[in-house]
């Protein structure tokens, strides 16, 4: 089977995609797109056999039915290099392949985050796990601190090197803002599994802005695949059996009938709901009949 180009994929390849002071994002490679989501759902080899039009529903009648292995065929492979707390949140999605530099075979090099005044924020009073929309006032201060501090472990580190001690044990010392890098391999189906999550408001800044570097390379190799995600995936709201009834509620021009936490996640939800809305109706799109 010839292998699929897509011209945009094409001229994404090898470029480098910043993201945060020092880190970034390359697509090296990728197998398949559009076409082979179609050809794979149809047990196809053929060059196309449907038109645009019909590709492009079968592909969202796919992913809005949870018919998701076509999408297996696709895969990425990123070339990123990342703060090592970042990376260890990354690493929690298992479902790639991957390969990191190692610190027991090369030097580290002398490469941290650093953050920006703007993202330096208190801690969130109603999210264990997040920071607050308010800037600190000393910002500058602690980030100066930061880089004190990081200039000192690595001294160190390289000191420890000198006097003769091995690196994989040197490395015990270093800080998680040192920088690391990997090639990570992923199918579009886990991909986008991971894109929903990671770009999601609530995910930690640092993660996101990766996550939206790696969508652009998502969407260019499968633009139509990933029409169908911002459709059917990150564009939806799930509700809970309560949170339906609560719906149904409202609509028939009653109280929602939820309270307290329950329904600040609901009103949330709802907000959600109205921020995805369109601006104006979606063009239809007629699914076909396709078996599992």
């Amino acid at each position: 089977m010839a292998r699929i180009v897509v011209p945009e994929a094409e001229a994404l390849l090898d470029q480098e995609i910043p993201v945060l002071d020092k880190g970034f994002v390359r697509l090296v490679d990728y197998m398949g797109g559009d076409q082979r989501i179609v050809q794979a759902a149809r047990v196809s080899y053929g060059a196309g056999t449907k038109s645009y039009r019909q590709d492009r529903a079968l592909i969202h009648y796919l992913l809005r039915n949870d018919h998701t292995s076509p999408f297996e065929q696709v895969v990425l492979t990123f070339h990123a290099k990342m703060p090592i707390f970042v990376a260890r949140q990354w690493v929690r999605h298992r479902m790639a392949r991957l390969n990191e530099v190692s610190g027991r075979y090369s030097v580290m090099k002398d490469e941290f985050y650093v953050p920006a005044a703007d993202t330096m924020r208190g801690q969130s009073t109603d999210n264990k796990q997040a920071r607050s929309d308010e800037q600190l006032p000393n910002a500058e201060r602690i980030i100066d601190q930061m880089v004190e501090d990081q200039r000192l472990m690595y001294a160190h580190y390289e000191e420890m090197i000198d006097k003769g001690l091995a690196r994989e044990i040197a490395r015990a010392n270093l800080p998680i803002s040192l920088y690391t890098e990997w090639y990570w391999q992923m199918d579009l189906h886990n991909l986008l599994r991971f894109l929903n999550l990671r770009m999601d408001s609530h995910a930690q800044y640092e993660i996101r802005v990766y996550a939206e570097a790696m969508a652009k390379c998502a969407q260019a190799v499968a633009p139509m695949a990933y029409e169908a995600f911002e459709d059917h995936i990150r564009g939806c709201v799930k509700l809970s059996r309560a949170e339906s009834a609560a719906l149904v509620r409202m609509l028939e021009g009653k109280d929602s009938g939820l309270e307290g936490r329950p329904l600040a996640i609901f009103e949330e939800k709802l907000e959600r709901m109205r921020a995805a809305a369109p601006s104006e109706a979606p063009e239809e799109l007629d699914g076909p009949q396709v078996k599992d």
